[in-house]
């Protein structure tokens, strides 16, 4: 009986927060894309739907702080094992991908 409630409770903030954001996003669009964009305005159901697609796309809302945490730990622990000749190949695959900025920094840090 009480993980029912527990379920409910999270499933009913849940609800709530999603109405909230939908009409925070709808009320945003509505405000600013006819004006800055010539726009037309969107339903909440539309702006539901926006917050989906951004979820779908930009994976956001994680809400929960330092993300990416595991993924710099194991770019760390990859970057302490490799030999300084692996990392600086790895420095230039980047500035070739990344452009040229990228190939200023690395050699100024190295000299």
């Amino acid at each position: 009986m009480r993980r029912v409630r527990r379920v409910l409770k999270i499933g009913m903030i849940a609800i709530l927060a999603a109405a909230v954001f939908g009409f925070f996003v709808m009320s945003l669009w509505n405000w600013l894309g006819p004006a800055v964009f010539g726009l037309r305005a969107i339903t909440f159901w539309q702006a539901l739907g926006l917050l989906v697609l951004s979820k779908i796309l930009f994976g956001g809302f994680r809400g929960r702080p330092g993300f990416g945490g595991h993924w710099r730990q194991r770019m760390d622990e990859r970057w302490q094992q490799m030999t300084p000749e692996e990392r600086e190949k790895f420095r230039q695959g980047m500035a070739r991908r990344c452009g040229h900025r990228l190939a200023e920094e690395g050699q100024s840090s190295t000299q």
